[in-house]
């Protein structure tokens, strides 16, 4: 399903499951605006796409559970299903916010030179926020049991300085997340 009417907000029913049962990405969101509120999203197979698209500027993902099902041996093997991928060059001023993220490869990628906020969040049993070249700030996110591979990745290219330097306040501000820096 693709959304792009501005200020729209699709808000989940309490006990409601969207199940993928395809290798489809479930929502596109575009345009500005829209909020993903309350849903809970999982697949009846790991599927190599993401569950969230995510492209325009001021969008809220916000008070979801996203997860992919159990996937057997290391992570370092599993299907790269997410939580959500930020579209490069198009997502800025993204929000996202009291989400859960588990059993997935990446709760999010987020590609080049998109923005936003990853507030308060709960993730595990996965490899970690994957940041490419993109500038997000992390605040207030916590990480479950069983423990991600890394909570944040920080690939080749990304920038230095705010909002990842120094590294162990993004630490300290992330619950002491574990964090692979990839950058020269």
């Amino acid at each position: 399903m693709v959304v792009n009417k501005p200020g729209v907000t699709i808000k989940g029913y309490p006990g409601a499951l969207i199940e993928l049962r395809a290798a489809v990405i479930p929502l596109t969101v575009l345009g500005s605006g829209v909020t993903i509120d309350g849903l809970t999203i999982t697949s009846d197979e790991a599927y190599a796409v993401e569950f969230i698209q995510i492209g325009g500027s001021n969008h809220r993902i916000i008070n979801n559970t996203i997860f992919g099902p159990e996937q057997a041996g290391p992570s370092t093997g599993w299907v790269v299903n997410r939580g959500f991928v930020t579209q490069a060059n198009n997502a800025t001023d993204i929000l996202v916010r009291n989400n859960i993220f588990f059993s997935l490869r990446q709760p999010a990628y987020l590609n080049p030179n998109t923005t936003g906020h990853i507030i308060g969040n709960v993730v595990y049993n996965t490899r970690g926020f994957v940041v490419d070249r993109a500038v997000f700030v992390f605040s207030g996110n916590s990480w479950g049991i069983p423990d991600n591979a890394v909570d944040i990745a920080l690939l080749t290219g990304t920038i230095s300085g705010p909002p990842y330097d120094p590294l162990t306040i993004l630490s300290a501000n992330n619950s002491n997340a574990s964090i692979s820096d990839q950058r020269p």
